[in-house]
Order: C-alpha cells, then sequence, then structure tokens
C-alpha cells in the first residue's frame, strides 16, 4: 500500500504545480504562454513564500501570473517583465536572488555557518589519548602490590 501511495505521490507531484494555473490565465498562443511559465515558475509566491507563483494557489499569486501574461500579450520582452516585478516587490520576488550587496550576506551565511561549525569542532575535539596522570612510580607499584596481594600488577590486564 505504501509503495503505491509512493509511486502515486511521485507520478501527481509534478502536474500538482501545473494545477495552479487557473484555465481562464492560460494564454491561447502556446509560445506565449510557455514564456509566461518559464518566468512564473522563477517568481516567488510572497504568501507562501516557499513555492513559485506558478505552483500557489495564492491570490496574490494569481493577480502575478495575470500582470506576466498581460505585460507578455502587451509585448514586453522576459527581461522587461521580470524587471518591472522587481521593481514592485523587490529582490525577495525572485526564487534565485541575485548576487549583489544587499543579498550578499543572505548567498554567503550558509557557508560561513559550516565553517565556524567545522572550526567549533575541530577546536573542541578530544585527542585519542590524553593521560590525565603521570605513570605510578616503583613505590606506588609496590604498594599497589602489597595491597592487592598480586605479585606482579604490571602483567594485570584492564577490563
Amino acid at each position: 500500500m505504501r509503495r503505491l501511495l509512493f509511486v502515486l505521490l511521485i507520478v501527481l507531484l509534478p502536474v500538482a504545480g501545473a494545477m495552479a494555473v487557473e484555465p481562464d490565465e492560460i494564454l491561447a498562443d502556446p509560445a506565449l504562454e510557455s514564456r509566461a511559465r518559464a518566468l512564473s515558475e522563477g517568481l516567488r509566491c510572497l504568501v507562501c513564500q516557499n513555492q513559485s507563483i506558478d505552483d500557489s494557489n495564492a491570490p496574490l499569486a494569481r493577480d502575478l501570473r495575470i500582470l506576466i501574461r498581460e505585460r507578455i500579450k502587451a509585448g514586453s520582452s522576459d527581461a522587461e517583465v521580470k524587471r518591472y516585478i522587481v521593481s514592485r516587490y523587490g529582490d525577495f520576488v525572485l526564487l534565485k536572488p541575485p548576487m549583489k550587496g544587499r543579498t550578499l550576506l543572505l548567498w554567503t551565511l550558509p557557508f560561513i555557518v559550516l565553517l565556524s561549525g567545522l572550526f567549533f569542532l575541530w577546536r573542541h575535539r578530544r585527542p585519542a589519548f590524553s593521560p590525565l596522570e603521570a605513570p605510578l612510580t616503583e613505590e606506588e607499584v609496590r604498594r599497589l602490590e602489597e595491597l592487592t596481594g598480586h605479585g606482579d600488577i604490571t602483567k594485570l590486564s584492564s577490563p
């Protein structure tokens, strides 16, 4: 049963994104529609924040999809449409924000955290063997042998 559910999930997952675009949004020209889809797949839904507007059913995502299609029908290039939307909503609307001074921390923070963690682990690693005390002196060995009743304590193995 689990295998069947897994197969259904794998088969239906790519189709789930196509369900977000409603029939009344789709352009009649397949070339223009594919341009609109390509643009909307790269834009973040500002409501869901973890989906593209192509995958989202939120009203704002629908408005953005319609806006993209209107701009494409008006003759705007893909770059012009993208620039227009970014000018209104900022770089946050892009699923892959550009490398800029303002987004530099966003791009480098994961590496900084990873390197800091590795450095912390390296600095606080345990040595393979670190004797806490100096070895027993001959007097201490003799005294230990007297107390335990063993003749040669050095031949005893640790458990």
